[in-house]
């Protein structure tokens, strides 16, 4: 690769990094509508709020919302500018993404919906969480599934936070 120069977010691992950031656990208050994160929570315990404790709030999967939003993810960037790119059409008015989460190999991102116009969030990615086998732009989604392991999480205000694996894999990705 005579002539190229690494960007700063390069990945310089030489192996596919694992998954080091725990499992979310996400909890609702009934009364006032917060949503709290957690990595973890000693046993029997729960966050309080409004004097009372909170829900654990179970995630769903995309199927189980596909009438009211359709939430999907594209990795473009190669070595050097590597993001994960997360968009959302709404087909029910009735309802509103406020946030969107993405848990990676090493730690999260979140970002919040602050233009009920947007319908797409791009995440950059830097060192392990960088990783890629190969420098395809866009993914191929190929065998080696990169950002397995990686987790996008969508908040749809007072009714379900979504949970989308980045698992997504194509037999013929060959070009």
């Amino acid at each position: 690769m005579e002539g190229r120069e690494f960007g700063p977010r390069r990945s310089r691992e030489t192996t596919k990094p694992r998954v080091v950031c725990p499992k979310l656990i996400f909890y609702h208050c009934k009364h006032c509508g917060n949503v709290f994160q957690l990595t973890s929570m000693g046993k029997g315990i729960s966050p309080m709020c409004c004097d009372e404790k909170m829900e654990i709030l179970s995630t769903k999967n995309p199927s189980e919302v596909s009438d009211d939003i359709i939430i999907d993810y594209k990795i473009t960037g190669g070595y050097n500018e590597n993001v994960v790119e997360v968009f959302w059409k709404i087909r029910n008015e009735a309802i509103c993404v406020e946030w969107i989460y993405l848990r990676t190999f090493t730690g999260g991102q979140l970002k919040y919906v602050t233009n009920p116009k947007k319908t797409s969030f791009v995440f950059a990615l830097a060192d392990e969480d960088a990783y890629v086998y190969c420098d395809e732009d866009p993914c191929l989604e190929c065998t080696f599934r990169c950002k397995r392991g990686f987790e996008i999480y969508a908040y749809i205000k007072d009714k379900a936070i979504v949970k989308i694996p980045l698992e997504r894999m194509h037999a013929n990705w060959q070009s």
